[in-house]
């Protein structure tokens, strides 16, 4: 039992102001597991204020000053990397090849960045101008729950890399992982009030983050309604935004797709992390010429995949993420066969076998059109639709038909024809034939996926602005 009592301001952890305590639970067994004390509007009204305090310092870091607090943080991560596992592993219920790629990506995260910093022109000439790029300030940063480590992680070096400080609100329900992920980069020694976190609520802790006057910049990963909401308080300030959102992402299979490839790849795709994934593949677009065919793959392979507790390394879908969530997946289940969608695979209730835990079946709809609620609103779950298409250009005018345009995949046998068909989608990152990730793309989305960029000197961008400084003629 782990009771989460402190959080983290001016360099040491605190005991907070806030009273409020909220229970933490083991997805997979239900079993309650901890508790967090939340903070609350004077912690972070406190939080801020060290990180103001610290900011001017920050500003003036060179270089070589930031790329050593990144590879500090990279080693503090890497130290703890089996603790960081079983806190995921425990609170969250990923399976375990997602959590172990959770954990390594957290630690290149910095690494990443301090490569970005390295080459970043900090200090450029427009005409007969200076241009500096200059820190905005104090960052306020808010995270989810679907993969803590790395959300905390790419804020904070994005923070670190521009000279700024910041303040983090990290999802409550993840507080087991955020103590953990905290006491590694505290071992990184960053000068007091670089790093401040407050546990809390998002109505409570998250509206005063975005509005307080002295926070110059949100960064934000989440939901677009929820990203709605945090627009309407920056505005008051003028606050700068980094949104990165939902998704309802294409998987398109081409015509002369190996299918043998094509199909664990569109399937993992769309399930891998159970499917609470922004980027998910969520709608696998086929060719009706090919349909029959790859449905009957489909529905054959999503039921080969194991699902279960993470602890097993067989296990392809673990649980979702509350009861709350689970319920939430089970009503667009429903809501799928209510608008006429054919039922595949999968379906309501938990898979046979788990009656403990908020596992959700890995479900496949087909006879989907791409006007249906399944097919346009992120149902952030194991819940795929299969859309049908007559040709090359239908298959793009379907994908492209979204409110999102986080991530896109093209499957196909001629990698030169899906580079073809990729340059035509409407996304912020497009992945050909399963190609593995790539820790210096950047990220972030079109439409009401988002606003602005992650990762590398795209993600420097978005927190640093540009002075000009005008020189007289000589």
């Amino acid at each position: 039992m782990r009771n989460i009592a402190r959080i983290y301001i001016d360099g040491a952890f605190v005991t907070p102001h806030g009273t409020r305590c909220l229970d933490l639970f083991n997805p997979a067994t239900e079993a309650r597991i901890g508790m967090v004390r939340l903070g609350d509007v004077e912690d972070l009204r406190i939080a801020v204020a060290a990180a103001k305090r610290a900011f001017p310092a920050m500003a003036r870091t060179s270089k070589a000053e930031r790329i050593a607090m990144l590879h500090r943080l990279r080693e503090a991560v890497k130290a703890r990397s089996a603790d960081l596992l079983a806190a995921m592993t425990e609170e969250y219920g990923a399976p375990a090849y997602f959590s172990g790629f959770s954990v390594q990506n957290t630690a290149s995260v910095f690494d990443v960045m301090a490569a970005s910093v390295e080459n970043y022109a900090f200090e450029r000439t427009a005409g007969s101008s200076a241009v500096t790029m200059l820190p905005l300030g104090v960052v306020g940063a808010i995270t989810p729950w679907n993969s803590n480590f790395g959300f905390i992680a790419t804020k904070l070096a994005h923070a670190i890399g521009s000279g700024s400080t910041i303040v983090i609100k990290p999802a409550e329900q993840s507080a087991i992982q955020t103590q953990v992920l905290l006491e590694c980069l505290h071992e990184a020694g960053l000068p007091r009030g670089v790093l401040n976190v407050v546990n809390g609520t998002g109505p409570e802790v998250g509206a005063a983050l975005t509005a307080h006057p002295d926070v110059a910049l949100i960064t934000f990963t989440g939901s677009t309604p929820a990203a709605r909401i945090i627009q309407r308080s920056a505005l008051e300030t003028m606050k700068r935004l980094v949104l990165e959102l939902g998704g309802k992402s294409p998987t398109i299979i081409l015509d002369d797709a190996d299918l043998d490839a094509a199909v664990p790849v569109a399937l993992m795709s769309g399930l891998a992390n159970s499917g609470q994934a922004c980027v998910a593949g969520s709608r696998i677009l086929v060719p009706r010429s090919r349909e029959t065919e790859i449905t009957a793959r489909l529905k054959v392979e999503a039921e080969r995949l194991k699902v279960g507790a993470p602890v097993d390394p067989e296990v392809r879908i673990g649980p979702l993420a509350n009861a709350a969530h689970w319920e939430r997946v089970q009503s667009y289940i429903r809501l799928g066969q209510e608008e006429g969608a054919t039922l595949l695979t999968g379906g309501e209730g938990r898979p046979e076998g788990l009656g403990k835990g908020w596992f959700a079946k890995p479900t496949i709809f087909t006879d989907v059109t791409n006007t249906m609620r399944i097919a346009r609103e992120e149902i952030f779950g194991p819940v795929l639709s299969v859309i049908a298409y007559d040709d090359e250009d239908d298959a793009v005018t379907i994908a492209n038909d979204s409110d999102f345009g986080l991530q896109a995949y093209v499957l196909s046998s001629d990698e030169d024809r899906a580079m073809r068909v990729a340059r035509q989608l409407v996304a912020g990152r497009v992945v050909i034939n399963g190609a593995p990730h790539d820790p210096h793309a950047p990220f972030g989305g079109f439409r009401q996926s988002g606003l602005g960029r992650e990762i590398g000197a795209y993600g420097l961008d978005a927190y640093l602005e540009p002075r000009a400084i005008l020189k007289p003629a000589r």
